[in-house]
């Protein structure tokens, strides 16, 4: 039995292509993403510690505010004063110092006026200590004066600067102007650590301006005298210092920084392996329609080895040992080309973010999950049709025709109940009655048992669905006869479109989603915001585009500007927790701006460290009118902030806003937003260009009307629709492949009647034409499943998010048209090989065949 089956499996060289390749591009996926992640966990290691190559110990002091974890902002550090400094040099066993002032946060302005940005590597401000055998001088030299800079290759090149040019830098002040006289590089050749573009002050300029206050460093560098431990050295300084500080070797630092990146990198590999999670299962779709057809096309074969004495086990193991077969040659490809992509994507980032790349490796995870995934998806996939071929009785191989339609009463019930299930799920996520993690796992579970229920629904529908469709194309014979075919066998059509639909409703469902988010922002904004102008930036990790203060003061001067207000932002402690608060100087005429009105209490300040919020801020943090809460912010000690209103429910403002005494102690002493009301009569494109020209030194922010701001809005999620949309076309090129293979299946299945056919007079161009007619049919009918699936999961994500300011549903009704239309083109792409493998079918030969 076995040497029967590997004989079929290798003489059917196509079928085991096509039926494996879906496995091969999810296999891919699953392989690639872990081969990438090792590549770049060991590159962030072998960079830190060249980084900390020359560190024994440096000492910190802690911070104010607990860590915010990889994505939260870059917290700021206290400073270390001269007398610590001195305090240090005097611990036994220590052979020098070297005091840094430094921080991320210095915006270098380009030759073309615009800020340099980058990729994630930070923008970081330092104070000049001289070479060393890491940094080394390629041009000119380091700063002396306090007018004087120098700068990385790496910056020079991407902001286009050389020395002796006028250079401006942002920083925790407005754009201040520098002359550069010196750029530098680093050991090994290298133009930046791992990408970051760094500026260079003198020292008093760099504590100035990257800490916020004269006469202290962020971190000192001890060098340990011979003999002396890095371990002793930290405990020695530790315990000299006292609790105030953080006191590591270099070591520390570098698995310390190491674990912060690869937190980073784990998420993201986890995005990559949930798309393939999405490709597999499409993936299992295909696989189950090809073994399905391969098990009605060898009806009467394997009910002959039945006749000549198999048992039911081994008629069994025969289609689970192809399974397993084709599992194991995708899991070998899959792997192959996982580490070929994975290589790829490493090379990208080490391009994009200057990090030298480690050798490429293969990590054991890899090669585990590629083969794990691969036989499992496949195996599991196979059971269903396994098991049916194992029920074929010995008298099948009598029978003309041995694949009866059978009645689908079973799977429809099964589907509503599966269906019902994966809804039940769905609707306890959506209603938020799972706690942390639950809530998740309950909406994918949901989504996921979901699509299995209306998978199983769908041949129900296949047939007059199809039938209704094929009408369209049923003017001429093949266009008949091609409608015909997709409509003979509801569970193959089934299941050839439902893999289509599960990436189309996907994409259909978070399209919704989003038009809706923007559709509602495009109504908040008219209906409950009377600003006319805004002023704003994109900013970065920590946090957003700042300006100078002395812009809003010239802007309200301007003529025809009625009221104007600003708002800073800042990352603190909050409480037992972190998160962020804004302050505005003129609390009236902010929440006037946009239409708050006091629920509890009053919406102005009256004296310091007070506070308004909103409803569900003030019951999430169980506040109330009158009521205290400690806050820390970058700066200074714990403010204890009063509660002193509670403005109602906005779809356009939530959250903490204090007093503008507090402002003192953020990181960065700039508002983040500029509001302008304009006064009737007046030309808002006016004041708009006015207000331009004050921001001439500002070049991280920009004035934009409401109109222009909401679009501004918007366009994030046009980009993060593009993002899952490129994330997603790995399922839906595997939905395309399962249209090619039931086809092709199909053609050889139906060989004798096409052979028939042409016998009868039908020419090989209506014969192409009959096959693609089916290949567009599937293909829509899929598209139409998908679209309507996932109207309704997005419709019911925005029901589900209505407290939360999604107010309109609204469809993407031209996205959704053009996703139909490129369905049809799809089935047209993938009917032209089993098409022109049907129009070539000798006639003779077809005939006879059996």
């Amino acid at each position: 039995m076995l040497k029967a089956t590997l004989k079929s499996l290798l003489s059917r060289k196509l079928r085991l292509i096509l039926s494996g390749l879906a496995v091969v591009l999810g296999v891919m996926f699953v392989s690639g993403a872990f081969v990438l992640t090792d590549t770049l966990g060991r590159s962030f290691d072998s960079l830190f510690a060249s980084v900390y190559s020359g560190t024994d110990v440096q000492v910190t002091k802690k911070p104010k505010l607990a860590d915010a974890g990889f994505d939260g902002p870059q917290q700021q550090q206290s400073g270390i004063t001269a007398d610590q400094v001195s305090k240090i040099e005097a611990v036994p066993g220590v052979a020098g110092v070297s005091a840094q002032a430094a921080a991320d946060g210095a915006r270098v302005i380009g030759s073309n006026g615009k800020v340099v940005t980058t990729f994630g590597p930070p923008r970081l401000g330092e104070n000049w200590t001289g070479e060393s055998d890491l940094l080394k001088l390629r041009e000119g030299r380091g700063p002396s004066a306090d007018n004087e800079i120098a700068v990385n290759v790496t910056t020079a090149k991407a902001a286009g600067i050389k020395v002796g040019d006028e250079v401006g830098v942002l920083t925790l002040q407005p754009k201040k102007t520098f002359k550069l006289v010196g750029i530098f590089g680093y050991s090994g050749d290298r133009d930046s650590i791992g990408g970051s573009l760094e500026v260079m002050f003198t020292t008093p300029v760099a504590q100035e301006l990257m800490l916020g206050e004269k006469g202290v460093f962020s971190s000192i560098d001890v060098k340990a005298a011979p003999g002396v431990t890095h371990e002793a050295l930290r405990d020695r300084v530790a315990a000299a210092l006292g609790a105030d500080y953080q006191v590591k070797t270099g070591k520390e630092l570098q698995d310390a920084t190491v674990k912060d990146f690869k937190q980073g990198l784990g998420f993201f590999n986890n995005v990559l392996v949930g798309f393939a999670g999405v490709a597999l299962f499409v993936g299992t779709f295909l696989i189950l329609n090809t073994f399905s057809i391969i098990v009605a096309q060898r009806t009467r074969e394997l009910a002959l080895m039945r006749a000549l004495g198999g048992s039911r086990g081994q008629t069994l193991g025969s289609v689970l040992t192809e399974a397993v077969a084709i599992g194991l040659l995708a899991s070998v490809l899959g792997l192959a080309a996982g580490i070929g992509v994975g290589v790829l994507l490493a090379w990208l980032f080490g391009n994009l973010t200057g990090v030298a790349l480690a050798s490429v490796g293969v990590p054991l995870t890899a090669v585990i999950s590629a083969f794990v995934v691969g036989l499992v998806v496949t195996v599991v996939a196979a059971v269903l049709p396994a098991l049916r071929a194992s029920r074929i009785p010995p008298i099948a191989a009598l029978q003309e025709v041995a694949t009866p339609d059978r009645p689908l009463t079973k799977l429809t019930v099964s589907g509503a109940l599966v269906g019902a299930a994966g809804g039940t799920l769905l609707g306890l996520g959506l209603a938020g009655k799972g706690s942390g993690n639950t809530t998740l796992w309950l909406i994918l579970g949901g989504v996921l048992i979901t699509f299995i229920g209306i998978a199983l629904l769908t041949p129900l529908l296949a047939r007059p669905v199809v039938s209704l469709l094929g009408r369209l194309f049923s003017w001429s014979v093949p266009g008949k006869l091609g409608r015909l075919n997709s409509g003979r066998n509801p569970r193959r059509t089934a299941i050839t479109a439902a893999a289509l639909m599960v990436g189309l409703a996907l994409i259909t469902g978070v399209n919704v989603i989003l038009a809706s988010a923007k559709q509602s922002l495009s109504q908040q904004a008219e209906k409950d915001v009377t600003v006319d102008l805004i002023i704003s930036g994109d900013g970065d990790q920590n946090g957003p585009a700042t300006f100078d203060p002395a812009v809003m003061n010239a802007a309200a001067k301007i003529p025809g500007v009625s009221s104007a207000a600003s708002e800073y932002w800042e990352h603190g402690q909050i409480g037992a927790d972190l998160g962020s608060v804004s302050a505005v100087p003129d609390a009236a005429a902010w929440a006037g701006m946009f239409k708050l009105k006091a629920e509890q209490g009053v919406l102005q300040f009256t004296g310091k460290d007070q506070a308004i919020l909103d409803p569900d801020t003030a019951k999430r943090r169980n506040l109330a009118v009158g009521q205290r809460v400690d806050m820390q912010f970058s700066r200074g000690d714990v403010h204890h902030v009063t509660i002193v209103g509670i403005y109602a429910k906005s779809n356009t403002t939530a959250g903490i806003v204090v007093s503008p005494d507090v402002i003192a102690d953020f990181r960065i002493q700039q508002p983040s937003w500029g509001y302008l009301k304009i006064a009737s009569g007046t030309s808002v494109a006016d004041v708009q260009r006015q207000v331009d020209t004050l921001l001439k030194d500002n070049p991280e922010v920009s004035v934009a009307n409401r109109a222009e701001y909401v679009a501004g809005q918007s366009a994030q999620f046009d980009q993060l629709l593009t993002m899952i949309q490129v994330l997603l076309a790995l399922a839906i090129l595997i939905a395309v492949l399962g249209i090619v293979n039931t086809l092709a299946l199909s053609v050889l299945e139906r060989t004798r009647e096409l052979g028939l056919l042409r016998a009868i007079g039908m020419r090989r161009a209506q014969t192409m034409r009959m096959v693609t007619v089916e290949a567009v049919v599937i293909s829509v009918f899929g598209a139409l499943l998908g679209l309507g699936v996932g109207v309704g999961l997005g419709s019911a994500v925005v029901r589900a998010l209505k407290d939360e300011g999604f107010t309109t549903m609204a469809f993407p009704w031209t996205q959704m048209g053009t996703y139909l239309v490129l369905a049809a083109l799809v089935g047209v792409i993938a009917a032209v090989l089993p098409s022109i493998r049907a129009a070539r079918v000798n006639v003779l030969q077809a005939i006879a065949h059996d």
